[in-house]
């Protein structure tokens, strides 16, 4: 099973389980969180949820050999009904506390996915990365707004742009995490913290929440339009095809020749 969803005590976990292809996503597990996520909003006896890897890794973001197989549009198919939208949709959506234990690298969604989350604890060890300009591409799930508004223009000027990696400290100054933690110690900590909120009232929880980010839902829901459009025109170009075809031939990508 490459994704372990479990409810125990009032706690969705939600947890990577593909340690030999280093979390990358696929399809089919964007689909199986998107479900989980939608069937805990409607589940009263859910009043927390936790995102979780696995010590080594959070998730290498997109596999890419499932990602060139299930990116091509499919006639009659919405391009928002494909699973990584569902899976968007449902956590920018989701009225209930998310918390998310993050150890190891974090690349791509890996990264972004955090911005939607509430709370963000993190590994020593951890490692960020939003490196969608590297594949010829640009950035996704709201992140273009969100890590500007978190870190300011210039910190994430360079991290978008560039798409270097970063450590965990760097992340916590940047406003992105919400606490380093010795890797020992990040699992039954996020643990810890969930159980809290499961004790609390579920409506105050729900109502706080709602309250701290209505100012910015629809420049959210906009930002994540306009970059999906974007992205999906940007997957179809010749540089985001040089990108991937360097990738899975093990070399270093030319952009030179594209203006």
């Amino acid at each position: 099973m490459d994704m372990l969803i479990t409810k125990a005590n009032g706690l969705l976990t939600i947890e990577f389980n593909r340690l030999e292809r280093k979390n990358a996503i696929t399809a089919v597990m964007y689909q199986s969180m998107a479900d989980a996520l939608v069937e805990a909003e409607q589940d009263s006896a859910v009043r927390a949820i936790l995102i979780a890897g696995k010590p080594e890794i959070f998730t290498a973001g997109n596999d890419l050999d499932d990602f060139m197989k299930n990116s091509a549009p499919v006639p009659g198919v919405p391009a928002e009904n494909r699973p990584v939208f569902q899976f968007m949709r449902a956590l920018h959506g989701s009225t209930k506390p998310v918390i998310a234990a993050v150890a190891g690298a974090a690349i791509g969604i890996g990264t972004t996915m955090l911005m939607h989350c509430d709370l963000v604890y993190c590994a020593d060890n951890a490692k960020f990365s939003v490196p969608f300009t590297q594949l010829g591409l640009c950035p996704e799930f709201g992140s273009s707004l969100l890590l500007p508004q978190l870190a300011g223009y210039p910190r994430a000027a360079e991290k978008l742009l560039l798409g270097e990696a970063f450590g965990a400290q760097e992340a916590f100054e940047m406003g992105l995490i919400t606490r380093v933690l010795p890797a020992l110690e990040l699992r039954a900590f996020a643990e810890q913290q969930a159980a809290k909120l499961v004790a609390l009232p579920a409506a105050s929880i729900r109502t706080t929440k709602a309250l701290m980010k209505r100012p910015r839902i629809d420049a959210i829901q906009g930002a994540i339009a306009a970059e999906n459009e974007r992205f999906a025109a940007m997957l179809l170009a010749p540089e985001a095809k040089e990108a991937f075809t360097a990738f899975f031939e093990k070399r270093k990508p030319d952009f030179s020749k594209f203006d």
